[in-house]
C-alpha cells in the first residue's frame, strides 16, 4: 500500500458516535485517536469503541487508521495489546513522541504478522525529535511524518505561529524527502480562523508538505481545497508530461518555463494524486 498523503482527519476514540462522520468526511486517512484527544479515564472504552472503528462500512473511501500512546508508556502497551487481536486492524499506525526508530521496532515487534504490516507513521513533536530525523526517518517501518506543533511548542516554551516553528518544520521536510517519505503537517487548532487555516496550508504546502491534518469537519474544506490539485494545476502537468514525451527526455519549453526531468516527475506525481479524487462532504 502506498503511504497516504492529502487530508487527514482525527476524531477521538471515546466519542463513537463521531465515527460515521469521519467515515464520510471526504478526507484521505481518517485516525482514530487513542493519546491525547482521551482522557485517562476515558482510555479503555476508546480501546473497546476503536475495535469497531476498523468495521467501517465497506463504502468508506479513506483509509483507517489509529494513534496510539507512546510504546514507551503503560497506555501504549495496552493500546498494541488490543490492537494486535482486532478481528480488523488499522492500515496505518501513528506513533506518538517518537525520538528513535526503537519505537518501530517496538511497534513492528508487536503487530506485524506474516499477513498484517500496517503502515507505521513517526509524530515528531519535540526537539529531541527533530535532531534525530536522520535516523528517524531511516527507520525499517517508517512510513511517513507528521508534525505536532502543539507538544514541540510546549516543549521549546515558543509560540505556535508560523515564523516559530518554521525551523522544525523545514527539518521535518528535508529528512522525510531525502528519505522519500511523505511529510504531513499539524492541525490547526482555532476552529474558527478558517482564513488562518487556509492561509498555513498554502504556506506548509509551499515548504514541501504532501498534506495536513484537521480535528474538526468544518476545516476540511479550506484544506482540501489546498491540497488537492486545481484543473489549472493538472491542466498543467498534463501539458508538461506531454511535453517532455514528445522531446524523449529533453530539455523543452512550456509556456515560459524550460522543463527538466525534476519538473516532468513533479507533473506525473501531481496527475497521481488527481486520479484518486475524494468528495469532501459537509
Amino acid at each position: 500500500m502506498t503511504a497516504p498523503a492529502g487530508v487527514w482527519f482525527i476524531t477521538p476514540g471515546h466519542a463513537s458516535e463521531r465515527f460515521p462522520t469521519a467515515y464520510e468526511c471526504g478526507a484521505d486517512v481518517a485516525l482514530v485517536d487513542l493519546e491525547d484527544a482521551v482522557p485517562s479515564v476515558a482510555k479503555p472504552s476508546a480501546r473497546a469503541a476503536a475495535r469497531g472503528f476498523f468495521a467501517a462500512p465497506a463504502a468508506t473511501e479513506c483509509t483507517l487508521g489509529v494513534r496510539i500512546s507512546s510504546p514507551a508508556t503503560l497506555d501504549g502497551v495496552r493500546d498494541l495489546a488490543a490492537i494486535a487481536v482486532f478481528p480488523v486492524k488499522p492500515q496505518i499506525v501513528l506513533i506518538p513522541k517518537v525520538e528513535s526508530p526503537r519505537d518501530f521496532e517496538i511497534v513492528a515487534g508487536v503487530l506485524d504478522t506474516p499477513d498484517y504490516t500496517p503502515l507505521l507513521y513517526a509524530l515528531i513533536e519535540t526537539p529531541r525529535a527533530v535532531e534525530a530525523l536522520p535516523s528517524i526517518v531511516r527507520a525499517d517501518r517508517i512510513a511517513g511524518v507528521l508534525f505536532g506543533t502543539a507538544d514541540y511548542a510546549t516543549s521549546t516554551g515558543s509560540a505556535m505561529g508560523w515564523e516559530a516553528m518554521l525551523h522544525a518544520r523545514s527539518a521535518l521536510v528535508t529528512s522525510a524527502a531525502a528519505a522519500g517519505i511523505p511529510a504531513i503537517d499539524s492541525p490547526f487548532f482555532d476552529l474558527d480562523d478558517l482564513d488562518g487555516l487556509r492561509r498555513e496550508a498554502e504556506q506548509v504546502k509551499a515548504l514541501g508538505f504532501a498534506g495536513k491534518s484537521c480535528v474538526h469537519p468544518r476545516q476540511l474544506f479550506a484544506v482540501t481545497e489546498v491540497f488537492r490539485p486545481a484543473d489549472e494545476e493538472i491542466a498543467a502537468a498534463r501539458a508538461i508530461v506531454e511535453a517532455a514525451e514528445t522531446a524523449g527526455g529533453r530539455i523543452v519549453r512550456v509556456g515560459h518555463q524550460m522543463i527538466g526531468p525534476p519538473m516532468v516527475a513533479a507533473a506525473r506525481s501531481l496527475l497521481t494524486r488527481a486520479d484518486t479524487p475524494h468528495e469532501v462532504r459537509a
